[in-house]
């Protein structure tokens, strides 16, 4: 990785903690270049605004998702596909800092509620719940099978059981929510 790129992950790790400990709007470009021992100007040249800083925490977990997307989209929609898409969106969970991204948004829901990454994103996840979704379901299926994908999030909010590790919590919520797919 380059020092340029280095420099580009730390101000978004250094940003991403003090989103999540502060808030968004209560965190200055500022503060972040104080935290990081550089000038305002330096952190300027990688990102000139915190609405950039955002959209580059979110781009990997954008990118992810639409090529899940993508792939729904060539697929038949099975009972054995569905799972298919549920595990490989548990897996795509386990890479960078998707669940410290996900605690941000939480932590932040008025201050992301129309921002265009957060909106992407959303018409992203009703993508794939359409896929996981058969219309001619009964109502408690289809919200069961919409709920799967939610499972996977959900672990990282009510499991913070700090004696509960990362892979477990990971593995339990797949375990919910392919259970959650049954018929």
């Amino acid at each position: 990785m380059s020092e340029n790129a280095d420099t580009r992950t730390r101000i978004q790790e250094i940003a991403l903690k003090l989103f999540i400990e502060q808030g968004y709007e209560a965190t200055s470009l500022r503060e972040i270049a104080e935290a990081l021992g550089v000038t305002k100007a330096a952190l300027y040249y990688h990102f000139k605004s915190k609405d950039e800083i955002i959209t580059g925490l979110v781009e990997d977990r954008l990118r992810a998702v639409d090529e899940l997307v993508e792939w729904v989209k060539t697929q038949p929609r099975t009972e054995e596909n569905r799972r298919a898409l549920v595990r490989r969106y548990s897996e795509d969970l386990r890479r960078g800092r998707h669940h410290e991204v996900m605690h941000l948004i939480e932590r932040n829901q008025t201050a992301f509620k129309d921002h265009p990454t957060m909106v992407r994103i959303r018409r992203q996840m009703f993508e794939l719940i359409t896929f996981l979704v058969d219309p001619e379901d009964p109502t408690a299926t289809r919200l069961r099978n919409s709920m799967s994908l939610f499972a996977l999030h959900a672990s990282w909010f009510l499991l913070r059981d700090e004696t509960i590790g990362d892979d477990e919590r990971r593995d339990a919520a797949l375990e919910v929510a392919l259970e959650l797919l049954r018929r």
